[in-house]
């Protein structure tokens, strides 16, 4: 096996045996599953670079040099073809994209195998083992080694060539094997899943390679933030095109969230229909019924027979979207009735519509909020819900993959309030976010760490000099307290998560917990945590000093008691949160946690100080 990174700079040998150069970069041919190596490139004297042919010219490769099978002189210079993609120009440390794993990786090394006197290419090197190899293949090994010790192999993460597809270089010139898998014939949602993870150029790159119609559906798949962005950097003509392609409502979704200036230059780059339906849409309010309903709507009358209606789908509405129901209007467009699919599939061809006819319709009004309109397709497993202006006329239907975006859409935003993560956005905001939600107790028992040593050193100094044997043990137990405060902390997480989960709950304000009976509760979860504390206190003491140190008992009751206070305060505030909660306002999950923990520390750390003194001036009293 070889690999690139170890190959280049290695130096290029003549049949004379003259080093003529080194290895600069090689080439492979893309139309094949394992790509052979077709060219060698290497800088000559003077940096002069030059390519050759590898079938002709190369005679040996191993890991010290490349040798040639002619002799400086007769050497015959070639140039890149149009097929030929060069490793480390176009590959090494590039991003691309893991078409099997729907990821943007990036190329830390690329993999070589030697077969029938051909090297061909594997795969790219994107895990770690590739990074170390790059900085030196010494420190590849030596981390190798050291992980071993462990039981713990460094272990490789290759991609095969067929399962990569480039994104830092245009390559729609370049013919590729059917069987490599390339971006364009991914589903459009992977598609999405992949753009999400690139920049604004490199979406725009990809996209060049869509075609109108995968474009649009791919567009349609990404997530909002996304999709006016991305329709904004492409050119107004290529836009137009794309949202042209897409259905109404979600062509209108973007269009609202581009500039005046942008939306009406791609509105009149349309059709004359598809502008005058997404207008229609843009003129409702946004999270109501008719904000995310669809105009294109299949529609028959009564006086159709069922062979009429199967020939009407069979045409015109063929391009509808989702044919769940066939909604039965008069000539003014007013909603009649609907007939199912199933209905007209059994019935006769010389049935008349007016027979199947249904007209038990359950409507929403255009200005109907989202939620309560996929709440009313959830009660009545609709597939399609019609929406009707105060005349009854059909205004257009809201399908169910809608209605699911919108039940997701409110719950999160459910979610978001309850916890008070609406306010959390961004990098910064999401490292936040993970320190207060994941490692919070870490980062308050860091602070109480660094505020007892801004306190402890003046304090020792007095203690140095009036040899006060309350401050002493009041220090010690403080100092003991310090290395236990995790107990308290993530007790009050714990406290903090169960409140949360209270919350994401939403139970009715009949069957919550009064206060008295809250602090009940957590009061015997107290007394549990405060037991088993106190013994993790008294066996602290025990193994630092040696022995059952006379303040081992007030650490120990110092312990329980803050314990026991720290669950008691996070029942105050988990209530104090729910009844926020219960008046709409929003709670913030970490600043609950945050005070939560803080509330812990100080009670702990106080209470430790407090008992330790106490102690020591009673133990002074009893002595005297």
């Amino acid at each position: 096996m070889f690999y690139l990174t170890r190959m280049l700079g290695k130096p290029v040998v003549d049949a004379a045996g003259e080093v003529i150069g080194e290895i600069s970069d090689i080439a492979i041919a893309t139309g094949e599953v394992f790509p052979r190596v077709t060219s060698l490139a290497f800088l000559g004297p003077e940096k002069t670079p030059f390519m050759l042919s590898w079938r002709k010219f190369v005679s040996t490769l191993d890991d010290d040099r490349i040798e040639l099978n002619a002799e400086r002189a007769a050497l015959r210079f070639s140039y890149l073809q149009p097929d030929e993609v060069l490793l480390a120009r176009d590959l090494l440390n590039k991003q691309i994209v893991d078409t099997q794993g729907m990821k943007v990786v990036r190329v830390n090394d690329l993999k070589l195998s030697e077969s029938r006197n051909q090297l061909r290419l594997l795969g790219a090197e994107v895990g770690m083992r590739g990074i170390l190899r790059g900085i030196h293949p010494l420190v590849e090994g030596a981390v190798s080694t050291v992980l071993k010790l462990f039981g713990r192999d460094l272990s490789e993460n290759l991609i095969a060539w067929n399962y990569m597809d480039l994104l830092d270089r245009d390559l729609s010139h370049v013919r590729l094997s059917v069987t490599h898998k390339r971006l364009h014939e991914l589903h459009p949602a992977d598609v999405a899943d992949v753009l999400e993870q690139l920049g604004p150029s490199q979406r725009a790159r990809v996209f060049e390679h869509l075609d109108n119609v995968q474009a649009a559906l791919t567009v349609a798949e990404l997530e909002d933030e996304f999709q006016a962005d991305l329709i904004d950097d492409l050119g107004d003509q290529r836009a137009s095109d794309i949202l042209e392609e897409m259905d109404p409502d979600d062509a209108a979704d973007i269009i609202g969230d581009l500039s005046y200036d942008k939306a009406e230059a791609l509105l009149r780059l349309m059709g004359v229909n598809e502008a005058r339906a997404i207008r229609s849409l843009l003129g409702y309010r946004e999270k109501t019924a008719g904000g995310i309903m669809t105009p294109e709507v299949t529609t028959v009358t009564e006086g159709m027979s069922v062979q009429q209606v199967i020939e009407h789908l069979r045409g015109e509405a063929a391009e509808r979207e989702g044919i769940y129901y066939i909604y039965v209007v008069d000539e003014d467009r007013r909603l009649e009735g609907v007939i199912s699919l199933r209905d007209l599939v059994i019935s006769e061809p010389e049935t008349r519509i007016a027979d199947l006819l249904s007209r038990d319709v359950t409507t929403v009004g255009p200005d109907d909020d989202q939620e309560v309109v996929a709440e009313t397709m959830s009660k009545y497993d609709l597939l399609a819900l019609p929406v009707i202006d105060e005349t009854g006329k059909l205004l257009g239907i809201v399908t169910v993959d809608d209605a699911l975006e919108v039940l997701e859409e409110e719950s999160a935003e459910d979610l978001a309030i309850a916890t008070g993560a609406t306010r959390e956005h961004g990098p910064l905001a999401s490292l936040w976010w993970w320190l207060v939600r994941r490692n919070a107790w870490l980062l308050v028992w860091g602070i109480a760490f660094l505020a007892f040593i801004g306190v402890s050193r003046p304090l020792t100094d007095v203690l140095a000099e009036t040899g006060s044997v309350s401050l002493g043990f009041g220090l010690t137990m403080t100092s003991w307290a310090l290395v236990l405060l995790p107990l308290l902390l993530r007790t009050a997480e714990d406290l903090s998560s169960r409140t949360l989960a209270e919350l994401i709950e939403d139970e009715d304000e009949d069957e919550r917990l009064t206060l008295g009976k809250r602090l009940l509760r957590e009061g015997g979860i107290g007394l549990a945590a405060a037991l088993l504390n106190a013994l993790v206190a008294s066996g602290f003491v025990v193994l630092s000093t040696g022995e059952m140190h006379v303040i081992a008992t007030p650490f120990a009751a110092a312990t329980a008691a803050a314990s026991l206070l720290t669950v008691l305060v996070g029942g105050m505030l988990g209530h104090v949160a729910l009844r926020r909660s219960a008046q709409e306002k929003a709670v913030s999950g970490a600043g609950l946690a945050i005070t939560a923990m803080l509330l812990g520390a100080v009670i702990y750390l106080g209470l430790a100080y407090a008992f330790g003194s106490t102690w020591g001036a009673a133990l002074i009293t009893a002595g005297g």
